[in-house]
């Protein structure tokens, strides 16, 4: 097979300028499952007509093979010039390679790479893929995450990072953009599906996480899975009480309430609940009301105070506050900047 050429600075390599440009930058001893999220979640996310919302390349600090973490290469076609068309550049793991990372011990070709990444270039890591964002300085005084085995390890090597080591992503902005970091491999699913509803709404967001049978939304402050224990064989669960929550958020529902479903006191119930869901029934019962008002915002032209109802918030005032302390807007400038995107029903 012949070797693919590099790419020529004015050659384009992106094909379609309408689309939000993501390029994947992988390195040798890649996990090839974080490099097939991207693609699998970005690449497939497609609008209410079936129209795709991203272009997807990847690019390598030199084109061609380039490493596994298994017995597999990848054939990579592009070079790192891709990264300066990039809207959003993401870095998957280099397994054994990142966390070695001193602050600013890039090696030249990885440094020479990311100074292609055009100011204002949205980038996001992938479990280890954070110890180079580190390295480069990108993370400095900001939150971020990495697999939970290798937390304090980032934390000690770059103290100038604010480990948050159990959550499953970060989203920061600074005064040049975007920074996200996630933690291990499955993860990457999360922050993908986290661009897709930040970029294009929450139905775009549960199309592809339908069609890639995953859960549509985990929000990123939920525990990374660690170490929790399982329930016990025999002993209730909490699943049939959520399943019942969701059929009546728009009730006032109470813990005793909720519990009373499972034959269990408020305090076991709440103990195994946040076992098997990483949050309190309070905070899942928000995040789940939050994402009703926003797939109602985007699908339906109901005013605000009903949509604030029917979510479960009860008043149009509450909704606002939960909204902006979640997302920072409002639910108008929310509809106004998703209705007129996606409009079909998930």
């Amino acid at each position: 097979m012949p070797r693919p050429r590099d790419l020529k600075e004015n050659e384009p390599s992106f094909s379609h300028r309408d689309r939000h440009r993501v390029a994947v930058l992988v390195r040798d001893r890649m996990l090839p499952i974080e490099l097939g999220i991207v693609h699998r979640i970005l690449g497939r996310a497609a609008g209410p007509s079936g129209e795709p919302l991203y272009e997807v390349l990847t690019c390598a600090l030199v084109p061609g093979e380039v490493r596994t973490d298994t017995d597999v290469t990848v054939n990579v076609a592009h070079g790192p010039a891709l990264l300066a068309e990039a809207d959003t550049v993401i870095l998957p793991a280099a397994h054994g390679v990142d966390e070695e990372l001193a602050p600013g011990a890039l090696p030249a070709p990885l440094a020479a790479a990311l100074a292609h990444i055009r100011p204002g270039t949205r980038i996001a890591s992938i479990c280890t893929g954070a110890f180079v964002l580190a390295a480069a300085g990108l993370l400095d005084g900001l939150r971020a995450t990495t697999h939970w085995s290798l937390c304090d390890h980032l934390a000690t090597l770059h103290p100038a990072v604010h480990v948050a080591p159990d959550i499953l992503y970060t989203d920061e902005t600074t005064a040049t953009g975007r920074v996200l970091t996630s933690a291990g491999v499955a993860s990457g699913i999360d922050l993908c599906l986290h661009l897709v509803r930040s970029d294009f709404g929450a139905s775009a967001a549960n199309r592809v996480a339908r069609r890639t049978v995953v859960p549509p939304h985990r929000e990123g402050g939920q525990a990374q899975y660690v170490e929790l224990p399982f329930p016990r064989p025999g002993t209730h669960a909490t699943g049939r009480a959520r399943a019942w929550a969701l059929d009546r958020l728009d009730r006032p529902l109470t813990l005793r309430e909720l519990a009373g479903l499972e034959g269990m006191s408020v305090r076991t119930f709440t103990r195994r609940f946040r076992e098997e869901t990483g949050l309190s029934p309070q905070r899942w019962l928000t995040l789940r009301r939050l994402e009703r008002a926003r797939r109602l915002l985007e699908e339906t032209d109901l005013p605000v105070d009903r949509v604030a109802e029917r979510a479960g918030f009860g008043t149009a005032a509450s909704l606002r506050q939960h909204m902006a302390s979640a997302l920072g807007v409002s639910p108008s400038a929310y509809r106004r900047t998703f209705r007129g995107i996606d409009t079909a029903v998930g």
